[in-house]
């Protein structure tokens, strides 16, 4: 109750007692509840409705000094061998889990008809190139004709290839180790018929491993910041192995995710193998990110530009701004690259329903002891 209100209840009461008719008692209370109502009315109108609004301080986004996500260890390489003819299998030397060296024989074809057409081949290679050697040096003598000289020589080159082809042949009937490493699988047992380019044996390089993970889209924009990576495995708690960026691809998967390749640096055994699981960290270059990160609900357009609503303690009122919206993240936030600076204060709620330059009050902080807004 306003002192008006107050100071005129109190003269109210003291007339009362000493008015002495009914009709001068009623024209004293008609006139002061006059009076009230036109001060209460004077009151409301004197009195500013604000609106209460929700505000979030805009925050750095990409200030941190790690990252952690996990990974899988993948063989350097990993190829499935197989023979460039065809045939049955004769041999093969190995089984799964074989430790082979680069060069070494891994299985065989029966290479009898192979051999019978290499017989052929060796011996009609032999009587052109005969013929075309008695042929070139009559050519010098100017015994043929510059015709028979070019027949003679055009027959060499097609049975030299000739030749040559079913020497590799021959020789292609032995499956070769490419490199050192371990057989992972074996396809095919002995007898059975294969055909040119059939898988028969799999095989993993014995060389340094390599390390593979899947980064979101907030990791992947900050790759210019990478600096450094590592990662650990269980089985060896106390070795951390320092990892070499080997590339990143530029297009998400289904699940929005980016598929990183790094390579084991240390050479020192033993080497985690591939399969296992490990923890990649990602450690960052030093320098102040200028990107920040608001609340998604803060974000709203005007004539098709992306804007938030800036707060101005100062005056206590908002005003819009046009912002560059990089992208979502999954926690409800987006990135915004241009247009705000981290610590300036923005509406994160009923962004719809205010203004330009409109005055505005600050939804209350909820209590530590009042979690869930319950009490």
């Amino acid at each position: 109750m306003c002192v008006i209100e107050y100071f005129f209840l109190l003269l109210f009461l003291y007339l009362i007692e000493k008015l002495q008719t009914m009709k001068q008692t009623l024209a004293l209370i008609v006139f002061l509840c006059g009076i009230l109502l036109f001060s209460c009315s004077q009151k409301q109108s004197n009195e500013e409705v604000l609106q209460t609004v929700k505000t979030d301080t805009v925050r750095v986004f990409g200030e941190k000094p790690q990252s952690t996500f996990p990974g899988k260890v993948k063989a350097a390489s990993e190829v499935n061998l197989s023979f460039r003819i065809a045939g049955p299998i004769a041999q093969i030397n190995v089984d799964a889990g074989n430790y082979v060296r680069k060069g070494q024989v891994l299985a065989e074809i029966d290479a009898r008809d192979y051999r019978t057409q290499l017989s052929a081949t060796e011996a009609e290679y032999k009587q052109v190139k005969a013929e075309a050697e008695r042929v070139i040096e009559l050519y010098k003598k100017g015994s043929v004709t510059p015709n028979d000289y070019d027949k003679a020589n055009y027959g060499l080159e097609q049975i030299t290839a000739k030749y040559n082809a079913h020497k590799n042949a021959l020789s292609d009937a032995r499956l070769l180790a490419p490199f050192d490493g371990y057989i992972q699988k074996r396809f095919f047992d002995p007898n059975e018929t294969v055909g040119a380019g059939t898988p028969v044996i799999s095989m993993i390089n014995a060389g340094v491993p390599e390390v593979e993970i899947n980064i979101p889209s907030s990791e992947f924009v900050l790759r210019d910041k990478f600096e450094s990576f590592y990662c650990t495995a269980d089985i060896y708690p106390d070795r951390v192995f320092p990892l070499d960026l080997m590339g990143i691809t530029q297009k998400a998967n289904l699940n929005q995710l980016y598929t990183m390749r790094l390579k084991i640096k240390d050479n020192e055994k033993p080497l985690p193998s591939p399969g296992m699981v490990v923890l990649v960290t990602i450690q960052y270059k030093a320098g102040k990110s200028q990107w920040v990160t608001i609340p998604y609900p803060a974000l709203f357009e005007i004539k098709g530009v992306s804007s938030v609503w800036v707060y101005h303690p100062e005056s206590q009122t908002v005003s819009a701004r046009p912002v560059t919206a990089y992208d979502i993240l999954t926690n409800g936030t987006i990135i915004i690259s241009e247009g705000l600076s981290a610590g300036e204060i923005v509406i994160s709620a009923g962004v719809h329903a205010l203004r330009e330059g409109e005055k505005v009050k600050l939804l209350p902080p909820v209590s530590p002891t009042n979690a869930g807004g319950l009490l």
